[in-house]
């Protein structure tokens, strides 16, 4: 985790009423809309929802308009979420409209830096690895696409664990 990243956030969000988080990888089909769906089971869960609101979104624009991969939505479901985004590209205005915006790895940061529309939307970007326990050894979310089974486990298990965190951060 870390913690620089985690406080800064915490500050700069602190005495908002509600929380606009969206969760960004490269295609909207994997990494991206399983972080919301998982967030948003962990702000139910807490009987929160009301106050945070998660979407997600792709850098690329491969698969708008499709819903997760199915090998993403059988293994989330096997976990009780489930899974019914419309995948969609992120924007400009996606910076006026969230007050986190969290990319899962390296490239997605930095597209996400390259389509920021000021410095201060620039502000809002985080990787989502700033909130995963450093005792789980990853710097960024793996994209499980061409990977196995084990690789959409790997996946949900770093996503559980960095939004629990990130959720405990902000709660």
């Amino acid at each position: 985790m870390d913690k620089n990243i985690i406080d800064n956030t915490a500050r700069r969000l602190q005495g908002n009423e509600k929380i606009k988080i969206l969760f960004v990888c490269l295609g909207n089909i994997c990494r991206s809309p399983a972080a919301e769906g998982v967030f948003r089971a962990i702000a139910e869960e807490n009987s929160m929802s009301g106050r945070f609101i998660a979407d997600s979104a792709g850098t690329g624009g491969y698969h708008i308009g499709d819903l997760p991969d199915q090998r993403m939505r059988i293994h989330a479901r096997r976990r009780g979420i489930e899974l019914t985004h419309i995948c969609r590209q992120v924007s400009e205005s996606d910076f006026d409209e969230f007050d986190l915006i969290i990319g899962m790895d390296h490239n997605n940061l930095s597209n996400l830096h390259r389509i920021a529309p000021t410095p201060e939307a620039e502000q809002k970007i985080a990787p989502m690895a700033a909130w995963v326990d450093s005792a789980l050894r990853f710097d960024h979310i793996p994209d499980p696409y061409y990977d196995g089974a084990e690789g959409f486990e790997n996946v949900l298990d770093l996503l559980q664990n960095g939004c629990t965190n990130l959720f405990n951060s902000l709660k």
